[in-house]
């Protein structure tokens, strides 16, 4: 069963960091180009970094760049993303995708989300 399991989310302080994992099952996560995407109600969902299944390609939006680092293990098979400075505009569902990135992403699995909520 192709499945995609973020993790790490969770409760933290403004100016507290996170590591968000995303795992792979059911599938070669290094055939494919990794985007993490987070979604809050009532607003587009957003794109927030990407990493090309070669590693030699990462993406950060400019909400996150500078504090923010995305890298993978094709041999363990997870992408993470490191978010430091969290920030309360960073509450959001956080998701990974597995696809095709070209300039945007083209995600053909996605994850089933994990909640971020950063307190002021």
């Amino acid at each position: 069963q192709v499945q995609l399991v973020e993790s790490g989310g969770g409760l933290v302080q403004s100016g507290g960091s996170l590591r968000l994992s995303c795992a792979a099952s059911g599938f070669t996560l290094g055939d494919y180009d990794i985007g993490w995407f987070r979604h809050v109600p009532d607003k587009a969902r957003e794109g927030v970094s990407c990493i090309s299944k070669s590693e030699n390609s990462t993406y950060y939006a400019d909400s996150v760049k500078g504090r923010s680092n995305i890298s993978r293990d094709n041999v363990k098979n997870t992408v993470v993303l490191q978010m430091n400075s969290l920030n309360p505009e960073d509450t959001a569902v956080y998701y990974c995708a597995a696809g095709l990135w070209l300039g945007v992403m083209i995600p053909q699995f996605w994850g089933q989300g994990t909640q971020v909520t950063v307190s002021s």
